[in-house]
């Protein structure tokens, strides 16, 4: 019965935390794609390769159901595989569409014609290849008109995150949102678009300004998936245990996550 959860480095562990507890009786194996992190600076094949690799481990690892915490591979993968690669058996979901969901007051599912929505200025902070992907605009013209979305990609801010060097990572997110003010001045919503970033949310606030609502993902897809499972228990796969897979050293990789959720993980070699 185990769901696999996918991520090109540690940034997904916040959404394997989210989930763990929303779900608690489900087992969990999450993937960190570690040797080849970071995502954001890859080309779209390159991503598309690495993310289907990845999948294929976890399915092997007993996981129907993989979620792909990783917004980088959602934007430059995710259609392409579902288009050509996925067998009927399996699936794999995406990132972007519970969080464009929320900041359109939509429920999960409701594929009525776009409409009118209150916020009408938003800020994206995402990695480059996501930004350059332009997937949150396409998932969000498909929801919502009137939308003014500015996109920043935030070169460096995932390689800070990973390395743990927190005064770089908030100088950069300083650095980041000012640039996006040059070019939009009043955001009324930012979206942080990758999972690392919800680590420095309390920097994007600061930096943004109280005024501004900073919606990231991970409860926002912790609760899609609890609705999902709900509706396609099936997809729940063979596996029984719960476990931490990386492509990357997995010693220093268990330090570093133990870090990173102020508590002890340990990896296995994938």
């Amino acid at each position: 019965m185990a769901v696999g959860i996918f991520d090109s480095g540690l940034g997904g562990l916040t959404v394997m935390e989210a989930v763990t507890k929303r779900l608690p009786d489900v087992p969990f194996v999450y993937y960190g794609d570690n040797a080849h992190a970071p995502y954001g600076v890859r080309d779209a094949d390159d991503v598309y390769e690495l993310t289907c690799a990845g999948v294929q481990r976890l399915w092997d690892a007993g996981c129907d159901l993989v979620v792909l915490a990783c917004n980088t591979a959602s934007a430059a993968a995710l259609r392409r595989m579902q288009e050509s690669w996925i067998p009927t058996d399996k699936r794999v979901l995406g990132v972007f569409v519970p969080l464009i969901e929320a900041l359109t007051e939509r429920q999960w599912g409701d594929n009525s014609p776009p409409r009118e929505v209150a916020v009408k200025h938003v800020a994206l902070f995402a990695t480059p290849a996501t930004v350059s992907s332009r997937a949150f605009q396409r998932e969000l013209a498909f929801r919502a008109i009137g939308v003014d979305v500015e996109a920043q990609p935030c070169g460096g801010l995932v390689d800070a995150i990973e390395e743990g060097d927190e005064i770089l990572a908030e100088a950069l997110v300083r650095s980041h949102v000012e640039a996006l003010k040059r070019r939009m001045p009043n955001p009324e919503a930012a979206i942080l678009g990758c999972t690392h970033y919800p680590l420095m949310d309390a920097a994007f606030q600061e930096a943004l300004g109280p005024d501004v609502a900073v919606y990231s993902q991970a409860n926002l897809v912790a609760e899609s998936l609890a609705d999902y499972l709900t509706r396609h228990p099936k997809m729940l796969g063979e596996g029984q245990e719960s476990a931490f897979l990386t492509t990357g050293d997995a010693a220093r990789v268990s330090n570093k996550a133990t870090q990173f959720l102020r508590r002890k993980i340990a990896f296995q070699p994938a």
